[in-house]
């Protein structure tokens, strides 16, 4: 197992050079990149630019755990929006090929595409409402996403790469059960779950649980704590998962992954708040955070008998 750092929460938007080497000193062994939209993935990520990123990220003694990249539209009601999703995805699966990692991620969609409200306003809405249209036909939208996602997992079983798909709240697939049902209505060995406890628990999962149903089929982690009410990204061991019970459990179906430390909302972060291209780089009170993160984990993990790379 390795503990590696998703590139995000250090500096939101690209460039990522001096992250990369940022990630590396404090002690992590992998980190993952993200296109944040169709722009970014051909714009940022030329050949010249990934042969650079993959030999920075090869000298400072790390390895690209998994591309991150959400394609919107995947579950639209229109075709052409639902197309449009496919051919990013297909980009994204060729972006990561040139950089030679196994894995790609992105975070499930929303039913219909609608709008839903973030769940971390959750704690101050008297009234949380979701505007949900009448007469909207759900067996057929969730059978325009399995489409959508046969195609895209096609792409991958083509590439020799895995699907890391991503549990959040309100999406298609939110947990385990909605993990299930997709793999078997897809029916693609290249899909399976990057594990996110932080997305998890706020929807009534228990990770270790989540972890045995899907066994195999859980490629990656995300790892951030909180306190089950909203999807904040706390550092491991501030909030109340069962980390130790977690780590037994991947233990226990023979997970040899990649844990890595998402902490979008630990003290020192960027601010969400300033939008995404304008976010300044996280402070040296991060980098703390993040090494603290890893240590627990290491812990965790000694006690276990776990091997860490």
């Amino acid at each position: 197992m390795k503990i590696g750092a998703s590139i995000w929460p250090w500096k939101w938007s690209a460039p990522y050079e001096e992250t990369i080497v940022r990630i590396a000193k404090a002690g992590f062994k992998a980190v993952e990149l993200i296109a944040w939209d169709r722009q970014a993935l051909d714009e940022y990520y030329t050949p010249q630019k990934i042969k650079e990123l993959k030999k920075l990220i090869a000298d400072q003694g790390l390895e690209l755990s998994e591309f991150v990249s959400t394609p919107r539209g995947q579950s639209n009601p229109d075709k052409k929006d639902r197309d449009a999703s496919i051919d990013h995805f297909k980009r994204m699966v060729d972006v990561a090929v040139e950089f030679g990692t196994k894995l790609v991620n992105s975070v499930s969609v929303h039913p219909f595409g609608l709008d839903f409200p973030r769940i971390t306003s959750l704690p101050a809405s008297q009234e949380f409402r979701i505007n949900l249209p009448a007469g909207l036909d759900w067996r057929k939208n969730y059978d325009d996403y399995v489409d959508s996602m046969k195609k895209c997992c096609a792409f991958c079983e083509k590439a020799g790469l895995k699907y890391a798909l991503e549990p959040h709240p309100y999406r298609w697939m939110s947990n385990a059960a909605g993990m299930l049902r997709l793999i078997e209505h897809v029916g693609s060995p290249a899909l399976g779950m990057n594990l996110d406890p932080s997305h998890l628990f706020p929807v009534g999962e228990l990770s270790e649980m989540v972890v045995y149903q899907l066994r195999e089929r859980i490629f990656h982690c995300h790892f951030s704590d909180n306190d089950g009410v909203t999807n904040t990204h706390w550092r491991v061991g501030r909030g109340k998962i069962h980390w130790k019970g977690v780590m037994q459990a991947l233990k226990d179906v023979g997970f040899n992954g990649v844990v890595s430390i998402e902490l979008e909302d630990a003290p020192g972060g960027r601010d969400e708040h300033i939008p995404g291209p304008k976010r300044p780089a996280a402070t040296e009170e991060f980098d703390l955070e993040n090494i603290a993160a890893m240590n627990y984990i290491k812990d965790i993990c000694k006690q276990l008998s776990i091997k860490v790379d």
